[in-house]
């Protein structure tokens, strides 16, 4: 049996724990053992205050941040109870609801989730052909954002508000949703179904939410349904790690989750377990310039460690042979490739580090690159499977109805368009019905008969058995794989994507059999859910290349912190909108995810659309103590000729390198 570890937890860890009496807000900084305390606070109500393992519902916002929690949480309980745990990302809870309700909500079995890109190419549909494409980017942007806010029955917006209608609309009608719909219309369900309200109320009889700063509007209204009047909510958070207000995250939450539990009680977590204290003494110095609606400063009780270096640069080239050199001389010095990351505000600044890496020969690992669900063969079979759940996915049936090549063409492709506007019907209705295959040539009739029949006949298959291996029996009959080595330009590039589909076939297999409910709509609901395969496919042996906003829940001995210049960080966008405190945030966030030693680095002048243009030094940079900082070229003084040595060797290094 397992048992609980709470006699090591420090006393702010252990009353957050343990209080069980009300709504708590846990004030968790960085490094202070956040999901340590929800683990714990899983396996107390379990086994101390004896509440069923199904009446609690833990929520955070990524999958990999769900599964941790689940693993971490299943260690402290024993069999079947860990088995039970209910651990998700809000998106999948909001799926259970809206699988469950349905028809309340308008919908039939087997509903489709879109994509964004597939939402996109839909609401161009209900757009003037002339559209341009930054204002349907734009019209998309709105709609999410209507969504999030929770404005989906609002005239707060009455410009958008017909087209938001228009674009639910036939959502319904090809029985699909978006990313977002998975929690708008769970949302819905609770405002205008007592009954629905109700049932889930007494479902989940506490809930426990990680990450609480990143809520938006939409997600913290549904929590505020779901705890009811009892307020049995439990929510974590720090509100200066808030970092994703351009996805509609509101820190204001904080004051509002106040406001409406009043008997709210507050635990801060400020003891650091991650950071040495000069590290801490400069993320603690440089936020203080935020304001704050709950005041906290978080302190360590590790060695002071190296002082943070502030490196400036004449270049983007020089920064780079900076960093890898030093970067370089540590590896040379017995560190691991592993303990390193390398941070920045935008990707494109990943480019040159990549190629001196490599030309260093230091394995790198880049987070952000293409997803595996991004390349063109798992488009098709995602397609696929949608199609088999839903054949009224109509952006799932245009993508696969002539992948492989089945000499259906665009006019017959129009043709069922036509009949499907004049009917108010799918197009897979369009492509079986005899009126509308009446008004086509033979030949076309016959390519969208093999569609049909391969469609419908390995939808039944997937339905009656294991839905993997009608999906495996699917890909074989159409002889997808000998399709892709045709189409592809070599073989070798061939040989690339008959494995992804390989690797995604046996990735189907591992996710269906950890459902708990095995059928096929459940499977498809799953892999759209997921945005990352099962294995994580970061090297744990490379230096890590990551966004600041990617880098958030990580932590490396060695951070190197790079562009910290006036209009990358902070980004000129926040500059130009008269705030700069989610950047100071973004920051502090890069900062306390170093371990050991951080070196932050500017260039003065740096190459952007072809011109060298100059730079100045981030204000974040200014802000940052006066002492504990070493700054090269203002603090010559300081031990000078230790650090030109380290930094003339690092530099000789890595030019033997690229010469060799």
């Amino acid at each position: 049996m397992a048992k609980p570890t709470r006699s090591t937890l420090n006393p702010q860890q252990r009353q957050a724990v343990e209080y069980c009496d009300g709504p708590l807000l846990v004030l968790a900084g960085a490094g202070s053992g956040k999901t340590r305390v929800i683990t714990e606070k899983l396996a107390f109500l379990i086994q101390q205050r004896g509440i069923a393992a199904t009446s609690i519902a833990a929520i955070t916002f990524t999958n990999k941040a769900a599964k941790e929690m689940r693993l971490r949480a299943g260690k402290l309980l024993p069999g079947q109870q860990g088995k039970q745990l209910q651990v998700s990302t809000f998106h999948a809870l909001g799926w259970r609801m809206l699988r469950e309700h349905a028809e309340q909500a308008g919908y039939r079995p087997g509903i489709s989730i879109l994509d964004e890109t597939e939402s996109t190419r839909m609401l161009r549909e209900l757009l003037p052909d002339n559209t341009p494409p930054e204002q349907l980017r734009q019209q998309r942007w709105l709609i999410s954002t209507a969504k999030n806010a929770a404005l989906m029955e609002s005239d707060s917006v009455p410009e958008h508000v017909d087209l938001l209608q228009r674009y639910q609309q036939q959502m319904q009608r090809l029985n699909a949703v978006d990313f977002d719909d998975l929690l708008a219309i769970p949302l819905q369900l609770l405002h205008q179904h007592a009954d629905i309200r109700y049932l889930w109320q007494q479902r989940l009889r506490h809930l426990l939410v990680d990450e609480y700063q990143d809520t938006n509007a939409c997600q913290y209204q549904l929590l505020r349904l779901l705890a009811g009047d009892s307020g049995y909510l439990t929510v974590v958070g720090d509100d200066d790690q808030s970092i994703y207000g351009w996805r509609g995250a509101q820190p204001d939450n904080l004051r509002q989750l106040q406001a409406d539990f009043p008997d709210l009680c507050v635990i801060k977590l400020e003891q650091n377990y991650r950071c040495s204290s000069r590290i801490l003494q400069a993320a603690n110095t440089l936020i203080a310039n935020n304001p704050h609606l709950f005041e906290k400063k978080l302190w360590s009780d590790l060695q002071h460690g190296d002082d943070p270096r502030i490196i400036p640069c004449e270049d983007g080239e020089q920064e780079v042979e900076r960093i890898v050199g030093d970067l370089h001389t540590r590896i040379q010095r017995g560190a691991r490739a592993g303990q390193f990351a390398i941070l920045y505000r935008s990707h494109h600044l990943a480019r040159p580090f990549e190629q001196a890496l490599r030309a260093a020969g230091i394995r790198y690992h880049l987070t952000g690159g293409q997803s595996f669900f991004d390349r063109a063969e798992i488009r098709d079979l995602m397609a696929w499977l949608r199609l088999l759940v839903n054949p009224d996915d109509n952006p799932a049936l245009l993508r696969v109805i002539n992948t492989p090549r089945r000499e259906i063409g665009a006019t017959t492709i129009n043709h069922l368009a036509d009949h499907a506007r004049a009917h108010h019907c799918s197009l897979f209705d369009a492509a079986v019905s005899e009126d509308c295959l009446a008004g086509l040539l033979p030949r076309q009739r016959q390519g969208l008969a093999a569609f049909t029949r391969l469609q419908i006949a390995a939808s039944d298959d997937a339905q009656r058995r294991d839905p993997v291996t009608a999906v495996r029996d699917l890909v074989a009959a159409m002889h997808y794989p000998a399709w892709l080595m045709d189409q592809a330009d070599n073989p070798a590039q061939g040989e690339k994507r008959v494995a992804a589909v390989r690797d995604w076939l046996d990735w189907l297999e591992r996710i269906h059999q950890q459902l708990d409910e095995p059928d096929l709509e459940s499977l498809c609901a799953q892999l759209n859910l997921l945005s990352q395969l099962d294995d994580d496919n970061s090297d744990e042996q490379a230096v890590q290349l990551m966004t600041l906003h990617a880098a958030k829940g990580l932590e490396f001995d060695h951070v190197y912190l790079i562009a910290v210049e006036e209009g990358t960080l902070p980004h000129q966008n926040s500059l130009d909108e008269g705030s700069d405190a989610e950047e100071r945030r973004l920051m502090y966030v890069g900062i306390t995810r170093a371990r050991l030693s951080l070196t932050c680095s500017y260039a003065r002048r740096r190459k952007r659309y072809g011109e060298m243009l100059r730079c100045t030094p981030s204000r974040f940079l200014e802000e940052l103590p006066s002492d504990g900082i070493y700054w090269y070229g203002r603090d010559e003084k300081r031990d000078t000729a230790r650090h030109d040595e380290a930094r003339d060797l690092a530099l000789a290094e890595l030019q033997a390198l690229l010469e060799s």
